[in-house]
């Protein structure tokens, strides 16, 4: 600083002028953007556009400059109470990812772009889940996301906002609901096991008929089991041997 003054005062003191402008003016003209940031310039309060990146030029007093991000953003919605189409009671909450598109109609056309977003997706996140049944809103997550996604970006989009997903994180029920779901779930256990019960022995029943049958075709059969019982029963190492005696080897005795 003092090389500068030194060099001003020899100069004289049109160079002292300019090395002021130069030190106070140069800062305030000179902005550098970042590759993903835009700067919206305004000129005596008329729009002239986005640029950036990189380096840009403002005149001093009579430009001035809005910088938005461009990077894709989150809003965390706050937790919502709403009345499910079935009349569940319910308390949700969502996040919401957007970006800015159109940095001027972003400035332009809206206060607060954050904040706007935000209260439109309390809104229709009310809406939305309470036009939806409990089952859909536990079950069918993904196509309530995606209705979500559809309407808060057709509403951002004159504001050069775009919305690229929407996710419900936590759907909380009362604690009376919780325990009417875990009876029904139990009750839904129950009858499955008892349908499965009685298709098995609905089939057994089915194969001991076609057994019979085939017995009753050949009889030769039936003296086969006769015997393969009885080599099961000697293997087993039992003190008792039960010995099954078919009738007909009393019939000729019954006959006289």
């Amino acid at each position: 600083m003092d090389h500068l003054l030194n060099l001003a005062a020899r100069l004289g003191p049109w160079a002292i002028v300019l090395i002021v402008l130069a030190v106070v003016v140069l800062p305030q003209s000179i902005r550098i953007l970042r590759e993903y940031e835009r700067g919206v310039i305004f000129r005596l309060g008329k729009l002239q556009g986005a640029k950036g990146p990189g380096l840009i030029f403002l005149i001093p007093v009579v430009d001035r400059m809005v910088r938005m991000d461009l990077r894709v953003v989150t809003i965390d919605v706050p937790k919502q109470e709403i009345m499910t189409r079935d009349n569940v009671p319910a308390t949700v909450d969502a996040v919401v990812y957007f970006r800015v598109v159109d940095p001027n109609a972003a400035v332009v056309k809206v206060e607060n772009f954050w904040k706007a977003t935000s209260l439109i997706a309390q809104t229709t996140l009310r809406s939305v889940l309470g036009q939806s049944p409990l089952d859909d809103l536990l079950s069918q997550r993904d196509i309530i996301n995606q209705k979500l996604q559809e309407i808060i970006d057709k509403q951002t989009e004159p504001w050069g906002i775009k919305v690229t997903g929407v996710e419900v994180k936590e759907v909380a029920l009362p604690e009376s609901m919780k325990r009417a779901m875990a009876k029904q779930a139990e009750a839904e256990r129950e009858r499955r096991a008892k349908v499965v019960n009685a298709e098995g022995e609905f089939q057994a029943a089915e194969k001991m008929v076609q057994a019979a049958a085939m017995i009753a075709k050949e009889p030769i059969a039936l003296q086969l089991r006769y015997l393969q019982t009885m080599r099961e029963m000697a293997s087993e190492h039992n003190t008792t041997t039960f010995l099954p005696l078919p009738i007909d080897l009393f019939s000729a005795f019954s006959k006289k």
